[in-house]
């Protein structure tokens, strides 16, 4: 098995094993499509309150140093908005294709997020404040793109869910 392989299937065991029960025991009005983008969105809000903090924290004396995460973070939001125009492909009953198409994101996502985390373990504490939701915005961006590529809920499984909510046997009466 080549390491690409094994890093496919290892992507292939986190969507299936890990991410997708807990999209199968989402409540019926949330989408595993609408769970990602929301954790898309935090974050993207959060990624704005590092750049911001790190800014106000150096005296607004790098500009040209914050150009680079500003475009960066211009950079997720148009990420964000692409893939919310991409909900039309997620249909019910279907193949999720964004599982196809966001695989390698995924695979980088992973990496970055370890390296993230490798950053905030191993910094000093005077840079904890500003590294640690770093890292924490990292962690939630990969299971944005996780959620974003589970596959929804089929019809089939909502009706079977609803019927094994029904009893049986109703007993009409008192009850006793």
């Amino acid at each position: 098995m080549t390491l690409g392989e094994r890093i496919t299937s290892i992507d292939s065991w986190l969507l299936d094993k890990v991410f997708q029960p807990l999209a199968d025991r989402l409540p019926d009005r949330l989408s595993p499509f609408d769970v990602g983008m929301s954790l898309q969105l935090g974050s993207i809000l959060m990624t704005a309150v590092v750049i911001a903090g790190v800014f106000f924290m150096s005296g607004m004396t790098a500009i040209s140093d914050m150009l680079y995460n500003v475009l960066g973070w211009v950079l997720y939001l148009t990420f964000f908005i692409g893939t919310a125009r991409m909900r039309v492909l997620v249909k019910v009953g279907q193949a999720n294709p964004l599982r196809y198409l966001l695989l390698s994101l995924r695979v980088l996502s992973i990496g970055f997020m370890a390296y993230k985390l490798y950053e905030a373990v191993s910094a000093p504490a005077i840079f904890a404040m500003i590294v640690w939701p770093d890292a924490c915005s990292s962690v939630v961006f990969a299971a944005g793109l996780y959620f974003i590529s589970c596959q929804p809920p089929s019809p089939w499984r909502q009706a079977r869910k609803q019927s094994r909510m029904q009893p049986a046997f109703v007993r009409s009466g008192s009850g006793f």
